[in-house]
């Protein structure tokens, strides 16, 4: 799928978001400015919030828990040794909330079999081809409407 602006790629972000559940996984790929944080962006839009959304580098974790479904927003950039995975309490998370989730290659294994993958390229002209590794956990939701 070719997301050719940012607003395409919020708008694609909204429409996922009419689909999230709890317990839901969304990793997203992407170098650095492939339009990670603007996917999130336009998940937590669709869900009703309307505030600033900015990537969580810093605090690594932002959870947005008055939406509905409740939702963390998760950047893994930061972390270098995967036991500090484990002190953010992800899969605790998982048992009320949905994850969003910059850097999960930073998991390694651990990252949830059930997890919706989502890579962001950019290309030489701004546009982003989006590519999914879509579970079954997400077959009859995918492609969002």
């Amino acid at each position: 799928m070719i997301l050719h602006s940012p607003h395409e790629t919020e708008a694609f972000g909204r429409r996922l978001a009419a689909v999230l559940r709890p317990g839901d996984v969304v990793a997203l790929y992407g170098d650095l400015g492939a339009g990670k944080t603007t996917l999130a962006r336009g998940m937590l839009r669709g869900l009703g919030f309307a505030g600033d959304v900015a990537s969580p580098t810093f605090p690594i974790v932002q959870p947005y828990d008055e939406l509905t479904p409740p939702v963390w927003h998760v950047d893994l950039y930061r972390i270098e040794d995967a036991a500090e995975i484990e002190e953010l309490g992800l899969d605790e998370a998982l048992a009320d909330a949905a994850l969003i989730i910059e850097w999960p290659q930073r998991l390694g294994d651990a990252l949830w079999p059930h997890a919706l993958r989502l890579t962001l390229d950019r290309d030489a002209a701004g546009a982003r081809a989006l590519t999914a590794d879509v579970p079954p956990a997400w077959e009859a939701r995918w492609p969002p409407r």
